[in-house]
């Protein structure tokens, strides 16, 4: 426990979030490395995921920085810190309720048109709405040393501001609240929408009977469209439960184990889209380990022939020995 209002951030509290802030920084870097390398794989709701996870890659940079440092007044890289982990995180509240309404429009409404022309809007809101509330809180010097009352070691609204408890919201509570409602509710109808079609295409089973089976390929699409806003609310809720507590003035928003899943949740968006979008993602899933497969056989073969030569010199004759014999051979011959 910290004196006063400060929450003190134990050495394995920050050992286990900046764990945590490496793995959201991996999980994020591949996903938007295997975007740019197969050119075949970039469909719209993977380009937003992409974005999504440029957010997730700030937020990890950031954070990780702030749970190092874990800063005590308010110093320049304090705010400046302040000021990104802000932005990152509200934009990734917007991204993640982006992809949700393009799925629901895309599959729900049976509108790709409609769809696509959302993703201009999409780029204002996310990027446009968090650089504005960012830049308002910096102006007005609402960003700097919050004493990890509803942190973990990094800046956000400065603890001394009196009315920070507005801030708060503006500055990531309120939209995270809005997430909460808007991801289930929409991930529901898609769900909803799809088991519908597979019972109408049910009735026609006689008929494609030839087809191949996708049965595994549609329990795992199922399993991601419920996982993801379970995921979501599991990582995000510990911040909440925080700032609840925050706001009952209860000092068990000190408690350690708290701010440990606080820190993890806050630092794992993009580990866990890994996870969901690219290792339990089939054609990715091959395609990495392809590379990985053909990365290591190179590495193997040419281990191989390296032993193979080594094999054939004679006994206390080294590689340049040869070589020295053939050049002089060569020159015999030339005379």
């Amino acid at each position: 426990m910290a004196d006063g209002n400060e929450t003190v951030v134990y050495f394995s509290e920050q050992v286990i979030v900046l764990c945590s802030c490496a793995l959201s920084f991996l999980g994020s870097s591949l996903i938007i490395l295997t975007y740019i390398i197969w050119a075949d794989l970039r469909t719209t709701p993977r380009r937003l995921l992409v974005f999504l996870s440029v957010s997730d890659w700030l937020s990890a940079v950031s954070y990780a920085y702030g749970v190092w440092r874990v800063f005590r007044s308010d110093s320049l890289d304090c705010i400046a810190q302040g000021a990104v982990s802000t932005f990152a995180n509200t934009s990734s509240f917007f991204w993640t309720v982006a992809i949700a309404v393009y799925l629901y429009v895309f599959i729900v409404r049976s509108n790709q048109r409609t769809a696509d022309s959302l993703v201009w809007c999409f780029h204002i809101v996310s990027w446009g709405i968090p650089l504005a509330i960012t830049v308002a809180a910096v102006c007005l010097y609402k960003i700097g040393y919050d004493a990890s009352e509803v942190s973990v070691g990094w800046c956000w609204v400065r603890i001394y501001a009196p009315d920070r408890i507005l801030w708060m919201l503006l500055t990531g509570k309120i939209w995270e609240f809005l997430a909460y409602l808007t991801l289930p509710a929409l991930y529901i109808l898609i769900k909803r929408h799809i088991h519908k079609a597979h019972a109408a295409l049910s009735e026609y089973s006689p008929i494609l009977a030839n087809r191949p089976p996708s049965q595994s390929f549609s329990s795992m699409a199922d399993m991601k469209l419920t996982l993801i806003p379970i995921i979501f609310i599991v990582l995000r809720i510990w911040s909440t439960v925080r700032f609840i507590l925050l706001l009952a003035d209860s000092p068990a928003r000190q408690n350690p184990v708290l701010v440990t899943l606080h820190g993890i949740g806050n630092t794992s968006q993009g580990a866990a889209n890994c996870i969901m979008f690219v290792l339990l993602t089939r054609p990715l899933r091959t395609r990495l380990c392809a590379a990985l497969f053909c990365c290591s056989k190179c590495r193997a073969d040419v281990q191989h022939s390296q032993d193979a030569a080594a094999q054939r010199l004679l006994p206390g004759q080294d590689a340049s020995t040869p070589r020295e014999e053939d050049g002089s051979s060569r020159v015999g011959t030339d005379r």
